[in-house]
C-alpha cells in the first residue's frame, strides 16, 4: 500500500471490538498510516477510555456482549464532553435497518465486515478531513460572530454602520438558507420556533449511487469528496428547478421531498420529474474505470411529520411510515431503475409510463405491489 495514497491528518483513534484479532488488525492498518491508536475490548472500557483520553475518532464494533455498539454510541452522544467525537461503526450486519439505526444513534459512517484496509483508511481519512473542515468553519464562524459584535457596538456611535449591519444580516440569512428551508428560516426570525408539523400529503425520494462504496476503496479521499460534491451539486440544481426541498445527504445517498415545508399541489409530479432528470444527470459522470454511474431511486407518497432537530446544528428532517417505505423502495430497487409504490402509481398513471414489478417483501409491511417509473407520456 502506498502510504501517500491517503493524506494523514494527525489523529488519535480509539478502536473498540471484543475480538482481539480485529483490534490488532485495525491497529496495524492505522498505525502504519501514522495514526495514534488506543484499544478497548468492550463497551464499558471504551466509555472509560473516551472520558480519560478523548480521541479524534472512534471505530466501534456493533455486536459486543453486555453493551453493544449502539448503546455505547448513544451514551457518548449524551455527554457534552464526548458528543462531538465522530463514530464509525464496524459490523457484519449489512441490512439497511441496521445502518439506519447506526445513523439514528449518531454514527457518521458504517463499514461492513469483513473490511478492506483501503476502505477503512479512505473512510477514516474522509471523516478526519470533514472534522478538520468543520473545525475551520467553526473558527471562521467565531470570527464572523466577533465581526458582527463589533459592528453592533459601532452602530451605537454612528448611524452609518446600519448599512454594514444590514449586509451582515443578509450574510447570516444566506448561511441559514443553505441549511434550512426558507419558510423555516422565516419562522425562526419571527421567534415562532421550529416545532414539528404534520403534512397530510407529501412525496419522498431516496437515491443511492450504485458502486460508490467500492469506488471509495480505489481513489483518494479528496477525489472521492470532489466527485460526490459535483454529483450532489447537480442534484441540488434539479431540486431548485422542480421547486422541491433537499432534506439531507448521508454518504452517497440523497434525500429530497415535495410538499414540505410549504404545501405543493403537484408534489408527486415534481418528484417524478426530478427522478427522471436525476437518471439523465448521473449518466454524465464516470467512475475511475470509465464506466457511467447508475443510481437506485425509491419514491413514496403520503403523510409525514417534518421539523427541525438540534439546538446548535439545525437539521430539517422527515419522519413517518411514508419515509420508511420510500427508503425501502430505494434499497430494494435495481441499479438504473426508479421504484415506486402503488400510491404513486395511482396518482400518476394517467400522465406517466409505469411497468408493474409485482409484489415485493417490505420489512415491517409485508408484501407490497411496486412499479417501475419509466417516463412521461407524450
Amino acid at each position: 500500500m502506498d502510504s501517500n495514497e491517503y493524506p494523514t491528518i494527525q489523529a488519535n483513534i480509539l478502536v473498540v471490538d471484543d475480538k482481539p484479532d480485529n483490534v490488532r488488525l485495525l491497529s496495524t492498518i492505522l498505525t502504519a498510516q501514522g495514526y495514534q491508536v488506543r484499544k478497548a475490548l468492550n463497551g464499558q472500557r471504551a466509555i472509560a477510555t473516551v472520558q480519560e483520553f478523548p480521541p479524534t475518532l472512534i471505530l466501534l464494533d456493533v455486536m459486543m456482549p453486555e453493551m453493544n455498539g449502539y448503546e455505547v454510541c448513544a451514551k457518548l452522544k449524551t455527554s457534552p464532553k464526548t458528543s462531538s467525537i465522530p463514530v464509525i461503526f464496524l459490523s457484519a450486519l449489512d441490512d439497511v435497518v441496521d445502518k439506519v439505526k447506526a445513523f439514528d444513534v449518531g454514527a457518521v459512517d458504517y463499514i461492513t465486515k469483513p473490511f478492506n484496509s483501503k476502505e477503512v483508511l479512505a473512510r477514516v481519512a474522509n471523516q478526519l478531513t470533514i472534522q478538520s473542515q468543520q473545525q475551520l468553519l467553526q473558527e471562521q464562524t467565531k470570527q464572523l460572530e466577533e465581526v458582527v459584535k463589533r459592528l453592533q457596538n459601532e452602530i451605537k456611535e454612528r448611524q452609518g454602520v446600519e448599512v454594514a449591519l444590514r449586509l451582515s444580516q443578509k450574510k447570516s440569512d444566506h448561511l441559514l438558507l443553505n441549511i434550512l428551508p426558507a419558510a423555516i428560516v422565516e419562522n425562526l426570525k419571527k421567534g415562532q420556533g421550529a416545532a414539528a408539523d404534520r403534512f397530510d400529503s407529501a412525496t419522498v425520494l431516496f437515491a443511492d449511487i450504485v458502486g460508490f462504496t467500492s469506488l471509495a476503496a480505489r481513489i483518494s479521499p479528496l477525489e472521492l469528496v470532489n466527485l460526490l460534491n459535483k454529483i450532489f451539486s447537480k442534484f441540488d440544481q434539479l431540486t431548485e428547478k422542480h421547486d422541491l426541498e433537499k432534506i439531507k445527504t448521508s454518504g452517497d445517498a440523497y434525500m429530497v421531498a415535495g410538499g414540505v415545508p410549504v404545501p405543493k399541489a403537484d408534489h408527486a409530479e415534481a418528484i417524478a420529474d426530478m427522478a427522471l432528470d436525476m437518471q439523465e444527470a448521473i449518466a454524465d459522470f464516470q467512475t475511475d474505470t470509465g464506466e457511467p454511474f447508475q443510481i437506485r431511486i425509491g419514491i413514496n407518497t403520503g403523510p409525514v411529520v417534518a421539523g427541525v432537530i438540534g439546538t446548535k446544528k439545525f437539521i430539517y428532517d422527515l419522519w413517518g411510515d411514508t419515509v420508511n417505505v420510500a427508503s425501502r423502495m430505494e434499497s430494494q430497487g435495481l441499479p438504473g431503475y426508479i421504484q415506486v409504490t402503488a400510491a404513486i402509481y395511482e396518482l400518476l398513471k394517467d400522465r406517466y409510463l409505469f411497468e408493474e414489478r409485482g409484489a415485493i417483501p417490505v420489512k415491517g409491511k409485508g408484501d407490497m405491489i411496486a412499479y417501475w417509473l419509466k417516463g412521461k407520456k407524450s
